[in-house]
């Protein structure tokens, strides 16, 4: 019998708030391994994991936060995720109450898009039988309904982040769902040390994430 292909996408920077926001405050949490993370939701017996997709974008405005975000997208790559990455986009805002101060605010443009066309893509492709798709973005739903009833013959599930079950409603009225416990996270982060196939260290985690 010929296993279920699975494809993976993954909000990047919605399951990265989810765990800044865990109380208490565990950093570790983000040196995560989405390869190994997005195996413990597949039956290895029936369901083979073809890709694994990570949607975000680079705060190139802020020097260390940069550094560490491309330090991790380096290793997303040595572990075999696909990283696609949008942009951000100054916005000028203005406060409208006493202060009225200008200034510039960071809007993250482009992932969403990105996660809907590689979606329907690789489905047009018929590359996958099932797609996972990590997020509590309401924003997504458009995309996933026209997924379902564009290819009926495809599966879909979506992997709802840490403590964001509450606000996926309309992901939870329409469309299979399973959660991302804290345990998930625990079990499925890389190592502090990554190597390459020649076992030569490639990176090390972070300061910020030990």
């Amino acid at each position: 019998m010929r296993k279920k292909r699975i494809y993976c996408f993954f909000d990047g920077f919605n399951l990265f708030h989810a765990i800044d926001d865990l109380r208490p405050k565990n950093n570790r949490l983000k040196w995560l391994d989405l390869n190994k993370l997005t195996k413990a939701f597949i039956t290895p017996r029936t369901e083979a994991l073809k890709a694994v997709y990570y949607f975000s974008a680079y705060p190139t405005w802020l020097p260390e936060s940069h550094k560490v975000h491309k330090k991790y997208v380096k290793a997303l790559l040595s572990v075999g995720v696909t990283p696609v990455m949008g942009r951000f986009k100054e916005k000028k805002r203005f406060c409208k109450a006493e202060c009225r101060k200008n200034w510039i605010s960071h809007e993250e443009k482009e992932s969403d898009v990105n996660i809907a066309l590689h979606m329907l893509h690789h489905a047009h492709l018929g590359a996958y039988d099932k797609a996972i798709i990590i997020t509590a973005d309401s924003d997504l739903c458009p995309a996933i309904n026209l997924l379902r009833s564009g290819f009926p013959d495809k599966e879909t599930m979506i992997l709802i982040p840490p403590n964001r079950y509450s606000i996926a409603r309309e992901f939870r009225y329409s469309v299979p769902t399973n959660k991302i416990k804290i345990k998930h996270l625990q079990a499925s982060l890389l190592d502090n040390e990554v190597y390459d196939s020649n076992n030569n260290l490639m990176i090390t985690i972070p300061a910020k994430y030990k």
